[in-house]
């Protein structure tokens, strides 16, 4: 059939490339919200819990192959300092970087899927992930 599918409820990048490989169209979950709020934010390379020590005098974006303007103006070492001292800021570009990745996953999916190579993009996710 031709018709949309529709999974609620699961949040996970990988969860997302899982169902898209079976299938699935549409998603909708609070993941990339909620995890941004508790200091996890996605990246290209897996998940960042800017909590982290390891972060504080960090000068890196978030994600070097993000392209939303959190990624592009702002450090690891800045938005773990605004997270730390519970700047409402942070939970906004928190959640404008997730929500951006979240965006981009799907659309490098449908680009894939419309290029005829979803299983290279798929092996191609998992293995920046194993680094």
């Amino acid at each position: 059939e031709e018709k949309p599918r529709y999974l609620m409820g699961v949040g996970t990048p990988e969860d997302l490339v899982e169902n898209v490989a079976r299938g699935v169209d549409m998603f909708d979950c609070v993941m990339p919200t909620r995890n941004a709020r508790n200091g996890t934010l996605f990246t290209s390379f897996g998940k960042v819990n800017i909590k982290k020590a390891e972060f504080t005098t960090d000068d890196a974006p978030l994600d070097p192959e993000c392209g939303c303007m959190v990624c592009q103006t702002y450090s690891r070492a800045y938005l773990r300092h605004l997270y730390r001292a519970r700047e409402i800021t942070y939970f906004r570009l928190g959640t404008i970087h997730n929500l951006y990745y979240y965006l981009n996953l799907m659309k490098e999916m449908r680009e894939a899927i419309i290029e005829e190579r979803f299983e290279v993009f798929r092996e191609e996710f998992y293995k920046k992930r194993e680094n």
